[in-house]
């Protein structure tokens, strides 16, 4: 195996691991007031998390033969957001929170 498949293998079971929804769990939760009003916006704008969602969506669908290297960059992205997102928790139920919230526009359920 070479450091480019080796890297590419890391990349995907990271992505694997860190995203809990299927793709059309993420894409409800995506059309939800919740979802679109989580996570930094600016200027009125979409939030990161949720252009986010929408790509992991994409990503989820797509052929593990046809992603690209921006995807493979992008998946690095949301494994490292859903790692540190994970180890910042609140206490409590975080049932119906902000923290939980932005998690799953990133395709993470923690509830799962």
């Amino acid at each position: 195996m070479t450091n480019r498949d080796s890297d590419r293998k890391v990349a995907l079971d990271g992505f694997r691991e860190a995203v809990n929804m299927a793709p059309a769990e993420l894409e409800a939760w995506l059309a939800t007031e919740e979802s679109r009003s989580a996570g930094q916006h600016t200027g009125g704008r979409e939030s990161i998390g949720h252009a986010s969602g929408r790509r992991i969506v994409t990503l989820l669908r797509r052929p593990d033969s046809e992603l690209s290297a921006g995807d493979l960059a992008h998946m690095r992205k949301v494994t490292g957001y859903v790692h540190r997102h994970l180890a910042q928790q609140p206490k409590g139920d975080i049932t119906d929170t902000t923290w939980r919230h932005s998690l799953m526009n990133w395709g993470h359920d923690p509830k799962k």
